[in-house]
């Protein structure tokens, strides 16, 4: 069905629910509610920054007042995590709910012969291919927007995109076309949001309410994400807090991303929309800036450590989610979509392993979350289990790491308490053999590669 057939159901809903409330039919109350509340989604996804980089998580230096400002208006989960920490994948689960090993894109490219450079591969006929492959394995999923868009929504991509030209995730409307002359690997011209221009977005939502339609917004920019090319005013701020330039810079892109995300709160404040709208916020994988270098550290993006896989998770709907902060209870990104789905009372795909988190006996109930990381080029498409490199899981407050011998020769398992050892320094393992079988035994479980 295409998107001009989507809107044409949802205004002859609307028109029939008219015309049975004019007619002085009785139309249940609930049924009514759920027609008259559909909700409008801006999903934020932060690219590339760990989870303690914001003020609401406590840390000391870096400034994000409008994103605390949205914490404290949200259901705020503190202890988030996605299921792998990289973009690519990451990216994947958020728009399908699945486990990459599920939907099979689990790296960022495709398999590269030895030898070959990354900026030589990336113009090659085989590297075009391999990313076909990838865009496909997303395409023939349920995603966030394909399913929206069955009750007339509209849907905007900009930012991080990897699988080819917006339509393939199933958005209506976007910025990225995949156009390999175009730097079409990971976003091309949707990469300018945030950075550049917010005007595509504001467009989109001119074209919604032209429409009368209701609306789904990615707004998942590059950023803090390297380069790190801070405004000067906000780098000055911080190269008074830090010996290191990369740390400043780093901290720097945390504050001018706020921004960009409180430009956004601001249009919907003042296009009326903020009362109808669900904002929800995630990042796509956790960052440490190397101080010497400022590239990443290595318990952070590409690992199993909560550097590299923690965020915080945000749910605000003003008047209909109710804001509090939950500390206790681990969550994942993969519950996002059939939390929105809920909210849009649009059925949710049958297999989705995610739980709606506006339920607390749901995430109460969950016993564990899981996860997996691979390596950061495919080693074989068709076996998404040949590049994994470590599979993990949280359960409370212990976490477990169980490395794969064919990527990690030689690594051991690890256990850590991370409720009194957040930054997972002292592994517990060898001292906790039977909480690693039992834990391993459930991971085993949950784990069912293709």
């Amino acid at each position: 069905m295409s998107a001009r057939d989507s809107i044409r159901r949802w205004r002859l809903g609307w028109w029939c629910l008219g015309l049975l409330l004019g007619s002085g039919w009785a139309i249940p109350a609930t049924i009514a509610a759920q027609a008259l509340a559909r909700p409008n989604f801006l999903l934020i996804i932060s690219d590339d920054q760990a989870w303690t980089d914001y003020g609401f998580m406590g840390h000391a230096h870096v400034r994000t007042p409008r994103l605390d400002r949205l914490a404290s208006e949200s259901l705020t989960f503190t202890r988030g995590y996605v299921p792998s920490s990289l973009c690519c994948p990451s990216l994947a689960s958020i728009i399908t709910g699945l486990d990459p090993h599920r939907h099979r894109v689990v790296c960022n490219d495709p398999p590269r012969p030895a030898g070959v450079s990354p900026a030589q591969y990336y113009q090659s006929a085989a590297y075009r291919e391999g990313r076909e492959r990838l865009a496909g394995f997303l395409e023939a999923q349920p995603t966030l927007p394909r399913e929206l868009a069955r009750a007339g929504y509209l849907s905007f991509q900009a930012g991080k995109w990897w699988q080819g030209h917006y339509r393939r995730g199933g958005f209506t409307h976007g910025m990225t076309t995949g156009d390999p002359e175009r730097g079409g690997r990971h976003g091309d011209a949707g990469l300018s949001i945030g950075r550049t221009t917010m005007q595509p977005i504001q467009s989109f939502l001119d074209e919604a309410a032209r429409a009368q339609a209701p609306w789904l917004v990615w707004y998942a920019p590059m950023m803090p994400h390297d380069p790190h090319t801070p405004p000067q005013r906000l780098l000055d701020r911080y190269l008074a807090l830090t010996s290191s330039v990369p740390v400043a810079k780093y901290w720097a892109m945390v504050e001018w991303f706020d921004e960009t995300c409180g430009e956004l709160l601001d249009t919907l404040e003042r296009r009326g929309l903020a009362s109808n709208t669900v904002v929800a916020y995630v990042t796509d994988n956790g960052w440490i800036t190397d101080a010497a270098t400022g590239r990443y550290a290595p318990r952070s993006k590409q690992s199993p450590y909560d550097g590299g896989l923690r965020t915080p998770i945000l749910l605000r709907w003003p008047g209909r989610i109710e804001p509090r902060r939950e500390e206790a209870r681990a969550v994942s990104s993969l519950d996002l979509m059939p939390t929105l789905l809920n909210l849009a009372s649009v059925p949710v795909p049958e297999g989705l392993p995610g739980i709606n988190l506006l339920e607390p006996r749901a995430v109460a109930r969950r016993s564990a979350i899981y996860g997996a990381c691979f390596t950061h080029d495919a080693q074989d498409l068709d076996h998404p289990a040949a590049g994994l490199r470590w599979r993990w899981m949280v359960s409370g407050r212990w976490k477990l790491i169980v490395p794969a011998a064919w990527n990690e020769p030689g690594a051991a398992m690890e256990l850590y308490d991370i409720g009194g050892d957040p930054t997972e320094l002292h592994n517990r393992a060898a001292s906790e053999p039977r909480r690693v079988r039992r834990l391993q035994q459930s991971m085993d479980t949950w784990w069912s590669p293709h």
